[in-house]
Formats: structure tokens, sequence, C-alpha cells
């Protein structure tokens, strides 16, 4: 093997972010043994090793580290001009990979992905939905979307879909058979839906007024995982449940649900659309923002598109 070429460069940096030969197989597309041979080769040719390896990890070795913070703003130049020269061409094409919860999902599937879609038909977008905080860069996507509150410090945020707040909702016949709450300490007294979140633990709901704030973890014979089924199980009867208001929007005007401890339910930062900051932005992914803040125009925060601190 002569001097690396920039595939060869390319491969161990996608290793090397990702800690796993088998996330950056999936992500570059190719075989897990050809990246590892990719590798080895490339490490034979430099004369060192890059990468420490067992079963459980892969780690990057000093000299790969330095490797990698050398190559990647090169790498990331490369992606810039190949970008460029595709925008002169007037398209924007490639893969746009994001991670969010449901919710955000459908919040992001209601008017911004058609609006996307049908501006950029080259570009392939997938959107994963998953509950737990993953490691965006590790598991191989260009963006995420999360509460703001979620996002990490090091990320770009663009927040988007204006304030959001959890309420406490139950059925109008279960309030005339319990009574309502007046204060979180009274949902100690009523059968509350609990909520259990990816990492498995129980979610306790979060209160706040007049900058007082309180942490109830609730009673409850029934637990569910998703905020949608918990909003159906209260409408049902069941119980109080806790969940973003746009997820029990329509029973609430319906009448189905009625809100309780509303004074104790501020608004708080929503949803924000997250991604490497330090970092080139692809073309589809520059795209998607640029139609998310054009979509959710004035409901945008100051703090769009500006690294957080």
């Amino acid at each position: 093997m002569g001097k690396p070429s920039l595939a060869d460069l390319s491969a161990f940096a996608a290793v090397a972010r990702r800690r796993s030969f088998r996330k950056a197989a999936d992500a570059l597309g190719v075989s897990r043994s050809s990246l590892s041979h990719t590798v080895i080769a490339l490490e034979k040719a430099l004369g060192v090793r890059l990468l420490n390896r067992t079963t459980r990890s892969v780690e990057p070795t000093q000299a790969g580290a330095a490797l990698l913070s050398r190559i990647e703003p090169l790498l990331g130049e490369f992606d810039a001009a190949i970008d460029a020269i595709s925008e002169v061409g007037g398209t924007v094409s490639g893969a746009l990979r994001i991670n969010c919860g449901e919710e955000a999902a459908d919040r992001l599937l209601q008017s911004i992905v058609p609006a996307f879609l049908g501006r950029f038909p080259n570009v392939e977008l997938e959107i994963a939905t998953d509950g737990r905080l993953v490691d965006i860069v590790a598991e191989g996507f260009d963006a995420g979307v999360r509460l703001h509150e979620s996002v990490p410090q090091d990320m770009t945020a663009v927040p988007f879909g204006g304030p959001m707040r959890f309420l406490a909702v139950a059925a109008p016949d279960y309030l005339a058979r319990h009574g309502g709450p007046m204060t979180p300490e009274d949902l100690h007294r009523h059968r509350c839906i609990r909520h259990r979140l990816p990492s498995g633990r129980s979610y306790r709901w979060e209160f706040e007024r007049h900058g007082e704030a309180m942490t109830v973890d609730v009673p409850g014979a029934l637990t569910l995982s998703h905020t949608g089924l918990m909003a159906k199980a209260a409408a049902g009867g069941n119980g109080i449940a806790f969940v973003p208001e746009p997820v029990a929007r329509e029973r609430l005007a319906s009448g189905a649900l009625v809100a309780v401890l509303e004074d104790w339910s501020p608004p708080f930062a929503g949803l924000c659309l997250y991604y490497p900051g330090h970092r080139h932005v692809p073309a589809p992914l520059r795209a998607f923002i640029d139609t998310l803040k054009e979509i959710d125009g004035d409901r945008l925060y100051s703090t769009a598109g500006t690294a957080r601190r």
C-alpha cells in the first residue's frame, strides 16, 4: 500500500468517531470485514497502531487521536467542496439521518418533512425514532431532535415549535368520581398513570409555580412507556397522566380530557434540532434547517442556529 487514499482516511475516521466497526460499516455501506482490512492496511502503511480493539470496544490510540484531529478538518473541507459543486448544478442530494423521539417525529412530519421532500427530491431522509438520548455522532446521525434542556452543550441548537409544557390530564368522569388535585402533593391520593423512561427508571412529575419547583414520584397501578398511550389511558378513565400538551390537545379540545394543576405547569423551551457545531454542515442538513426555519417562522427563538456554551 502506498500513500493512504482519501477513502482510507475516511474509513479510519468513521471508525474512530463511532468507536465501532459495525456502526461505521453501516454508515459507509460496506462490510465490517472489508472496513477492518482497510484500517489494518492503513496502520501497516503508516507503521503505527491507530485503534485499540477489544471484544467490547474500539478506542483511538494516542497516534490515532492525533491523526483524527488533523484529518477531520480536511475531510470537512472536502465535503464542503463537493457540496458547493453540487449546489452550482442546482441540486441538493445525498442522505440525511435524524434521530428523535416519536412525538418530535410527529411534529416534523406535520409540515416540515413534506415541504422538505417536495423541495429536495434527491435527498434520502431517514428519521429514526428512539426514546433514548443517543450520541448522534457515535451512532452515525447528522442531527437529532430533543427538548432544549437535553441538547449537549457542545452542539449547535436550532429551536423550533415554540415553547411547550407538560400537563396533568384526566377524564371528566374520573374527576367526578375522585375530585381533582389542588396541589402536586394531592397526586399521592390519586391513581396516576406512570411513565417508564427508556433508561428503565420511572419519570418523576415536575411542577413549578411562582419560582417554586416540585418533583413528585406519583403512585399508580398502570405504567406505560409511550405518552400517546398515556393520554389514551387517561381518556379511558384509568387515572391522571402527565404528558406533553400537543399529545393531549385533540382530546382536550373534544372534552375527553381535562387539564388539572395548570397553574403548576408553566411553558418551557421546547424542541431543538441539534448537530455538531464544529463540523462542516452537509448540504442536505443545511437545506433541512433552512426549511425548518421557513416553516416554523416567527416561532423560532433568538438563539436559533447558535452554539450553546
